[in-house]
Formats: C-alpha cells, structure tokens, sequence
C-alpha cells in the first residue's frame, strides 16, 4: 500500500462533493450569496493550512469509517446541514464518481491530471474570492512536489491502493446507468475503444526481432476494440490544458442531470458491513484522525445568518423513506473503538470523540483550531 495516496483521495472526493453539492444548491433555489457561502466556507476549510499539513504527511489510508467522518464534518463547515440520509447519499455519489475515474484513468500517472482537473474546477467556484483562491494555489504547489517527481512503479501502487479501498462499493448510481458505463449490480463498463495511453501504440500487431535487434516480421492479431493514437500529454503544471476529461464537473450546467441514486433507498443495504471486531491499530489511526480533523472547524448558524438544509433527494418524502429504511450498520456519527483498556485513557478517547460529532462547539479563532484536541492527542 502506498503512504502517499491520502491527498490524493481526499481532495477528488471533496472535488466531487463540490460539484454535487453546487448542483443541488442551483437544484433548490438556495439564494446566490448563501449558496456562495457554503462553498466559500467549505473550501476554505478543506484547503486549511493546518489541516493540509496533516493531509500531506505519509501515512495509511484511513478506514471507509474514519473517512466519512472527515467528509460528515467538512459538508457541515458552513450554515448547510444535510440530514443523515442526504449525507449518505451525497456520499455514495462522490465515492462511485472516484471510483469511476480511477478505473478509467488511462495511465496510473493520469490520476494527478484527474487531481489537477477538480483543483481547477475549485479555483473556479472561488475566482471571486482572493484569499481562498491563494489557500487552492498553495496546495497546487505541494501536489506538484510531491506527485511529478514520482516514477510510473510508485503511481500504480497509489492506483493499486485506491482500487483496495474502493473494491467492495457498488451502489448503483443514475447518471453513470443512463449513460450505460455502470451495469445493474453496480459494477462499472470498461471501454475497448477510444484512445490509448499516452507512450504507448495501438494494440493489434506482432513484432519479431533478429538477434541483432532489426524487425524481421510482423503479424496481426484482433485487439478485441477500437483504438485510436494516444491524445497528447496533459499539462501537470499550475496552469495547462489536462486533456483527459475524467474529474470534471458532470452535474454542470451544460449536462443537467439529476444528482439521484436508482431504485429506492433500500439500495443502501449494499454498502458494505463494517467489521466490529477491535483493530489493534486502532489507537494510531485515532491519533491520525483526530490530528487531521483539528483543522475542521463546524460553525454553528447564527442569529443573524440562520442555517438551511440542503437535500440529495427528489422529495423531502423520498428523504424521509431513505432515513427510515436506512441500515443501522451506516451510523458515521461516533467512530466506537476499543483501543486500550486502560480506563483513563478510555476516557480521554470518549471525550476526544465528543469533538466529532455535528454538535461540536465552534473554535475560539483560526489560530487555535483543533489546538485542544491535539493537546489531549500528544498526551497519549
């Protein structure tokens, strides 16, 4: 597994979890500044300082729980609330979208134009606002650092990594079964057309060689698709045409779709059953997550700007029905650990988890964001 696959993850699915929830605050007339708002506010928080230095240290993936942890507090960093049924949703459309442009990705190294493809489409929902803007270029900069001088051995097992963690999720998803790339049980449609890799040469032909090294014949064979030449290398710099189109918006304007999961909310029974048995790694990645999660800073509506809810479904009835008929296994609220069985530091682990959940009270300033948490964490 590769340590340097979490930014990675993390910032495709926060760039899908963008377009979606812009798509539904459209969707729902939300008015224009507070819909400005809850993206300004996301993406200042999802691109903290703090947060970023966390994000960018080698280190395991987390769990599909302790993930989605991260995700519950970064949807709510604004006066948005999604109920827990939108927030499944919205979930499940931003994994099954990754995991799309991950198997279709044409090149292990194409992941970062994947990368670079939802940055840019960031920097665009805050054009008008500078400073965020300044929050978007920084992380450009590291993802440059870290990821263009890898080699095409260290992409694949990053590609390898992500293809782990996304193995056993196949919800079924509207869009990509209306568009035929994803079948009925979930699983998606590899292409056996369209263009080829860049550096490498249309499948169909068979080279002999003398040992001297000169071709000497060559045979055909069916490649089984119809493949063209490779398109031309995308741009891996700040600024540069990508040209492969996977992570760009697919709910834009231009491709009105509806941000809705096929069949009912039974659907949801498909995710995949978190095994309750004690990881005994458990204490390390809680020392992880609670490091990240001290730059998430969940804001509480005000008097003065008052909160709106924001939902994935057709209707608030539809919502209602995916509520109920929700699976109790899918409860993200509380990551439950038994990592010690020491009873003080049980204690000090329940009152760290207290800080997870929507209820959290808002820090007291930027500068010390996740500063008490961390204290607690250290003293571990």
């Amino acid at each position: 597994m590769s340590s340097r696959t979490l930014p990675l993850l993390f910032i495709n699915l926060g760039g899908e979890m963008l377009y979606i929830l812009d798509q539904r605050l459209r969707a729902q007339n939300i008015p224009t500044d507070k819909a400005k708002k809850v993206m300004n506010d996301i993406i200042t928080t999802m691109f903290n300082k703090k947060f970023l230095e966390e994000l960018f240290k080698p280190q395991e993936l987390y769990s599909k729980k302790a993930l989605r942890t991260v995700f519950d507090r970064l949807a709510h960093a604004s006066i948005m609330r999604l109920n827990q049924a939108s927030m499944d949703k919205l979930y499940d459309l931003m994994t099954m979208a990754f995991k799309y442009q991950v198997l279709l990705c044409p090149r292990p190294k194409d992941l970062l134009l994947v990368s670079f493809n939802h940055m840019d489409a960031i920097k665009d929902f805050v054009r008008d606002a500078p400073s965020i803007l300044n929050q978007v270029d920084e992380t450009y900069r590291q993802l440059i650092e870290m990821y263009t001088p890898l080699s095409g051995g260290e992409f694949q097992l990053i590609r390898q990594t992500l293809l782990v963690f996304f193995q056993d999720m196949h919800i079924r998803v509207s869009i990509f079964l209306k568009d035929k790339v994803q079948n009925s049980n979930g699983r998606f449609v590899l292409p056996t057309s369209g263009p080829v890799p860049h550096g490498t040469q249309v499948p169909g032909s068979i080279r002999i060689f003398s040992c001297a090294g000169e071709e000497v014949k060559r045979l055909p064979f069916p490649n089984g698709g119809s493949y063209s030449s490779a398109l031309r290398e995308g741009s891996f710099e700040l600024f540069g045409e990508r040209v492969i189109k996977l992570g760009t918006n697919m709910y834009s304007v231009s491709r009105p779709v509806e941000t809705h999961m096929s069949g009912t909310a039974k659907n949801s029974a498909q995710h995949t059953k978190v095994n309750a048995a004690p990881n005994p790694l458990a204490k390390e990645e809680l020392n992880l997550l609670a490091r990240l999660m001290g730059g998430l800073d969940v804001q509480k509506p005000t008097a003065a700007d008052s909160g709106f809810r924001v939902n994935l479904f057709s209707t608030d009835e539809e919502e209602e029905e995916a509520l109920i008929s929700r699976p109790e296994e899918l409860s993200y609220e509380v990551i439950n650990i038994q990592a010690t069985k020491d009873q003080q530091a049980n204690e000090e682990l329940a009152r760290i988890m207290g800080e997870f959940t929507e209820e959290a009270e808002p820090s007291q300033g930027p500068s010390d964001k996740g500063a008490d948490l961390l204290a607690m964490m250290d003293g571990l």
